[in-house]
């Protein structure tokens, strides 16, 4: 099951790159949660380059939308003002999916507090070259387990694109409940819960 990682302040991410480069027995310092194909640990500013792949990838911009990454200063910017700050501020956030053998990222999943709804949400994304072989179902039944069991959450949200059919077969894979479309700004979005005390009324 996952390891939780609670608290760590603003020097703590300052020194990540020294913390993982200087110290190779401390790489698991950062792992949320390993399965058996995947690894899911904290983002690291030094991660920049990937969220810049990431956010730019075709189904991110066509699903998830254009969150302006234009550059690894942008991507930067992203993991300090999203991830990183979410970590200090609530004990989750997004995080990095790695391949467990090989070490390669290819997508990251997490927990998200947005202002728009009332209980945490789900969110995942993979590199479009990684789809297809059960690592989003596998990394994000993974964090919803750790979610319940760790964070003792008892309710999650999942939203996604009308369109998407893969990620709404996934959420529905996983049990989530279709519940409504929302709004979000011009955008019209599916609203999915997974209630572990009354799944059926949602």
């Amino acid at each position: 099951m996952g390891r939780a990682v609670y608290g760590y302040g603003s020097s703590y991410y300052a020194d990540l790159e020294k913390i993982v480069v200087h110290h190779p027995r401390n790489k698991y310092i950062l792992v949320v949660i390993e399965t058996e194909r995947l690894v899911l640990r904290k983002f690291a500013v030094t991660d920049a380059s990937f969220i810049f792949e990431l956010l730019n990838s075709p189904k991110w911009l066509q699903y998830i939308g254009d969150r302006g990454i234009k550059s690894v200063s942008d991507a930067q910017d992203y993991l300090v003002n999203g991830p990183l700050k979410s970590y200090a501020t609530y004990g989750f956030g997004l995080y990095l999916i790695n391949l467990q053998n090989a070490g390669t990222p290819i997508g990251m999943c997490g927990l998200i507090k947005r202002n728009y709804l009332e209980d945490v949400d789900i969110g995942y994304a993979l590199l479009p070259q990684y789809e297809g072989n059960g690592y989003a179902y596998e990394i994000a039944s993974a964090t919803a387990a750790y979610a319940f069991n760790e964070l003792q959450l008892l309710k999650l949200a999942a939203i996604t694109d009308l369109h998407n059919e893969r990620s709404v077969k996934l959420l529905e894979k996983m049990g989530f409940i279709f519940k409504e479309k929302i709004t979000v700004k011009t955008e019209e979005l599916m609203l999915f819960y997974k209630d572990l005390n009354n799944v059926s009324k949602l």
